[in-house]
């Protein structure tokens, strides 16, 4: 029976990858500051991102400021994208003319459905 038992290393105990031959990426650290609880998070980035103006703090939830040599910067309003709303998608498709065009000959397709007695929510808008 000793010579049927499967022989080998425990599972999760160690790794077959070794660290040889591998360059790590060069790092450096980058501190938040929190203006509400004034508590600093520090976090590792790649030498070469660079790293996000703001980030959430690890105690209160609030925003943290980015600071650099000890001084926290003001963050760029042209970071911050604008919402676009289905109006505004729809300007960038077509013109305001062509969109009353299309609104006036949808609403006398269901005027002249209405008319003719039929149910409105029967034919789907092509």
């Amino acid at each position: 029976m000793a010579d049927r038992s499967l022989r080998g290393i425990r599972l999760g105990a160690q790794s077959l990858q070794s660290e040889e031959g591998v360059v790590f990426m060069e790092r450096r650290e980058t501190t938040y500051k929190c203006d509400t609880c004034g508590s600093t998070t520090s976090l590792m980035f790649a030498a070469d991102a660079e790293p996000p103006q703001t980030w959430e703090c690890r105690s209160c939830g609030a925003e943290a400021v980015l600071s650099v040599d000890g001084k926290t910067i003001t963050p760029d309003a042209a970071d911050e994208k604008t919402a676009r709303t289905h109006w505004d998608m729809l300007l960038e498709r077509r013109t305001r003319a062509e969109l009353e065009e299309l609104l006036e000959e949808r609403l006398a397709f269901i005027r002249a459905r209405r008319g003719a007695g039929e149910d409105p929510t029967r034919e789907k808008i092509a």
